[in-house]
């Protein structure tokens, strides 16, 4: 099992699914770890379970991405991990889309990338170590209909890791992302039982993904042993997309 026994790392959309098993599984690798949400946490940092904590986050807003992370880095005295992780959905076919549901899904899951990242990258450069961890879709690879505010949101996630991860290289800091497929979560349980029939289909393990599957492709990236690795695409998908 990885080991990351007095590291500190920072989950965002962390309240459930994906979020919430990646920091829960951080922390049972010894790390302290803060989820970071737009929920009902408090302001401050706040202990919700053993080595692990929780504060309340809106991505979208710059001045509290930076008030959170200098808050973490003056509790915790610096930040090794970060996960990039917060996302929404505002679903429609492109001539009925209305600019609100696509500037909404921009401004949550690639600004709020830009912001943490930049931020957090900052101190990461002064330690001369990090692992930043965003994540992505199948649908940034592969598209879909109806989808085309996220599309564009996860394939830029995919375009900024590339870019970010060249800049810090030399600085020990390694970017990557890891594109989920169709993974069983709150947000994939209102899919109607013939439209997971047909996703099932086109997956050739023949499952839904796990929010464990996930995690354990974080745990790794967050690790010493995958400190030859940065730039990089991990597809988890159960050979949906290859």
């Amino acid at each position: 099992m990885f080991k990351l026994e007095n590291q500190v790392a920072l989950v965002t959309g962390a309240a459930r699914g994906i979020g919430r098993r990646v920091a829960e599984s951080l922390a049972d690798a010894g790390a302290q770890v803060v989820l970071a949400d737009f929920s009902d946490w408090e302001e401050d940092i706040t202990e919700i379970g053993k080595g692990i904590f929780g504060v309340r986050l809106d991505v979208t807003d710059p001045a509290r991405v930076k008030e959170v992370v200098g808050n973490v880095v003056q509790r915790f005295e610096r930040i090794d991990v970060l996960v990039n992780n917060a996302g929404i959905v505002r679903d429609n076919l492109l001539i009925r889309m209305k600019e609100e549901e696509w500037a909404s899904v921009i401004a949550t899951n690639l600004n709020g990338v830009f912001f943490l990242t930049k931020e957090v990258v900052a101190k990461m450069m002064r330690k001369r170590y990090g692992r930043i961890i965003n994540i992505s879709s199948i649908v940034g690879q592969m598209g879909n209909p109806g989808q085309a505010n996220y599309v564009a949101s996860k394939a830029g996630v995919i375009g900024f890791t590339k870019a970010v991860a060249r800049e810090v290289a030399s600085r020990n800091i390694t970017v990557n992302a890891i594109a989920p497929g169709y993974v069983a979560t709150p947000m994939t349980e209102n899919l109607g039982e013939k439209a997971k029939q047909d996703l099932l289909g086109m997956v050739p393990l023949g499952r839904m993904g796990s929010v464990d599957d996930i995690a354990n492709g974080v745990l790794y990236l967050a690790s010493e042993e995958a400190g030859y690795i940065t730039g990089h695409v991990l597809n988890i998908n159960g050979g949906m997309y290859m």
